[in-house]
């Protein structure tokens, strides 16, 4: 079965904004059919938002990525966002919300402090939290 794998703000923002690494590798992943990526209407809006801060915002190549990629955008409602925010700071609620609501096998993010180790929320989701780094050090083990 393809693993169903949420992805937030910070993995996309890093697969947008340079061809190297395991969050644009996760995307390549997603062409190919070997994942299913999965991200929110907040985590794309929360994207635009710090891409477009950059001096030369790579907006396009975020928008190729996504349609390449064919990646699965959901929404959620406001009652799941304050939910989740019974866990987890505020601002990361969103992304916590919508991958419950997602049911994926994966939660993939680069934030050390509010998402990753936090076994709590990995309960709350019904799914693991990895980095992107982790996720491949994953699926290469099940191959």
């Amino acid at each position: 079965m393809t693993p169903r794998i949420f992805i937030d703000s910070s993995v996309l923002f890093s697969a947008a904004n340079s061809a190297k690494g395991h969050s644009r590798d996760l995307m390549v992943l997603s062409a190919n059919g070997e994942v299913n990526l999965v991200l929110s209407d907040f985590v794309l809006e929360e994207t635009i938002r710090n891409l477009s801060q950059l001096k030369q915002p790579p907006l396009a190549e975020l928008e190729l990525l996504i349609v390449n990629a064919n990646i699965e955008v959901v929404k959620i409602n406001k009652e799941a966002v304050l939910d989740a925010g019974k866990l987890v700071v505020l601002k990361d609620a969103p992304i916590i919300a919508a991958a419950k609501f997602a049911k994926v096998d994966m939660l993939v993010s680069l934030d050390k402090k509010h998402i990753l180790n936090h076994p709590e929320l990995e309960t709350y989701i019904k799914a693991s939290i990895f980095t992107p780094a982790e996720v491949f050090q994953k699926l290469k083990a099940n191959k």
